[in-house]
């Protein structure tokens, strides 16, 4: 009789028992992989070489029909061996198809299409199994499965439509997972998901959208976020004819120059589109870094023609064409009161609102003019402003230049202060102040600054929360690495307190 160590070698010769405790081994990786793809195709690819050379050592093709005259226990066994087998080579070539499109950033754009791959992965394995371990005939077996399949076929009609039309989308690629599309019913909304009933969308309102896919199959498809992520735009408005159509697209122009929310490239254009003895229709037409910029866009570009046409005498029109007067501003700085253009100045800046006017009256009048030629420079980099500057009209960027390469930090359009760090906090410009356009520029000095944040600690802290405001954006553009560091208004406005003495 055999002892049990050799009943247990014996036992661990047997073929079943091998492919038994492989089995084992690679469900106990399992918990290893987690969810990592690549750790999951690495225990496939293991697990399927090591299946196959248990085969061929036991001289059991799993590839080769079953023809030996073994015993019905040794053909079961063998039976279910070569089942493992195509199993395992199913479980490796899907595992292949997830990676790959895992490594190509892209698993839920490519879902129903792996889905798709996948399925046909294991049918094969599935009729391989038919032929060449029970030995049926896989050509009767389709052709017996067929009339089942048009009864189920016509049953399940409308959801096999959307189902084709699912793959049709996902070959074709009209749209992709983060795409904004919009329909010819004008439903719109960035893409989500795709998979095999629908396509979902998230609207701008954040809503969900879902649409069938042979719905969208047949609608007539806008990718927004195609070729690029940039997004065009139109925006129209009506002038007064008060001045000649020339100076009104000179004004228009620098509207589009002054905006900091949209694309420089491909340059935006001012054209206008209709005129009458009552108005002028002008047409701003621009593009931004993609869809979800649109609104603060043109937010800030009806802030911005607001501001242009006040400061160049413009006015707009309404839509039956009677004028309507904005503001009324000087036509030319040199006919106006000198004064009176200053304090007018003054009333249109909100950081000004808590003086009374007589404060506004006196300190109009200690307002310096400059004017400025276009690429003229108002302030160097590294140096240190002794005066708060407030654009009065024209264009002016505040641009650097490293390694040779010119980086623009912003655009200023009349209205717009600057200078506010070196007569804050004694802090050096972090680049060029230019001109990009003919500038009027009016300063306010230091020490009368100083008399008015004493009197009205509320200006202290605007200007803190402006100066923040612009250090952050500098340093989101890596740009601030030589300034001080601003990171909070509320730090930003004790520092000015202290300086000025502010309580």
């Amino acid at each position: 009789m055999l002892s049990y160590s050799d009943q247990f070698a014996s036992l661990l010769k047997e073929p079943v028992v091998q492919f038994a405790i492989l089995v084992l081994l690679r469900m106990l990786a399992t918990p290893l992989t987690g969810d990592r793809v690549v750790g999951r195709l690495a225990a496939n690819i293991v697990f399927f070489v090591a299946l196959t050379a248990l085969l061929l050592y036991h001289r059991i093709p799993p590839y080769a029909p079953d023809i030996t005259t073994e015993t019905v226990a040794d053909r079961i066994g063998s039976g279910i061996l070569k089942a493992i087998w195509w199993v395992g080579g199913a479980m490796l070539l899907a595992s292949l198809v997830r990676t790959f499109l895992t490594l190509e950033r892209k698993p839920r754009e490519g879902r129903l299409l792996q889905d798709l791959v996948v399925g046909i992965v294991y049918l094969g394995a599935a009729l391989s199994i038919i032929a060449y371990v029970f030995s049926l005939p896989v050509g009767t077996l389709i052709a017996t499965s067929g009339v089942f399949a048009i009864v189920l076929g016509l049953a399940l009609q409308s959801t096999l439509n959307d189902v084709f039309s699912g793959i049709a989308l996902n070959l074709g690629k009209p749209l992709s997972v983060g795409d904004w599309i919009r329909l010819e019913d004008d439903t719109q909304g960035r893409v989500v998901e795709t998979n095999w009933r629908s396509t979902e969308l998230l609207s701008g309102t954040n809503d969900l959208i879902i649409v069938p896919n042979s719905v969208l199959a047949k609608s007539r498809i806008v990718n927004i976020s195609s070729p690029d992520n940039t997004h065009g735009s139109t925006l129209k408005f009506k002038l007064a004819p008060t001045k000649p159509p020339s100076v009104i697209l000179q004004t228009m122009e620098r509207v589009l120059l002054s905006s900091n929310a949209i694309l420089k490239t491909p340059h935006p254009t001012a054209n206008f589109t209709a005129m009458d003895a009552n108005y002028l229709e002008i047409e701003l037409s621009f593009r931004v870094s993609e869809l979800g910029q649109l609104s603060r866009a043109r937010n800030e570009l009806y802030d911005l023609v607001f501001r242009h046409t006040e400061a160049s005498g413009l006015q707009l029109a309404s839509d039956g064409g009677a004028t309507r007067v904005v503001l009324t501003q000087e036509a030319s700085e040199m006919s106006v009161p000198r004064q009176t253009s200053r304090r007018r100045l003054l009333d249109a800046i909100s950081l000004f609102s808590s003086l009374t006017s007589e404060e506004r009256e006196e300190l109009a009048s200690a307002m310096n003019r400059l004017s400025f030629k276009e690429g003229d420079i108002a302030a160097h980099r590294d140096t240190s402003l002794t005066s708060l500057m407030i654009l009065r009209s024209g264009v002016m960027t505040v641009e650097e230049i490293e390694d040779g390469q010119t980086i623009e930090l912003e655009r200023l359009a009349p209205g717009d202060v600057f200078g506010e760090r070196g007569v804050l906090m004694g802090a050096l410009e972090p680049g060029d102040i230019k001109a990009i356009t003919a500038a009027v520029v009016y300063e306010i000095p230091k020490e009368r600054l100083g008399v008015i944040m004493r009197e009205r600690p509320a200006i202290a802290e605007e200007l803190a929360m402006l100066l923040s405001a612009r250090s952050k954006a500098e340093e989101r553009l890596h740009m601030a690495s030589h300034l001080s560091p601003l990171q909070h208004a509320s730090s930003v406005s004790a520092r000015i307190r202290h300086l000025f003495g502010l309580g």
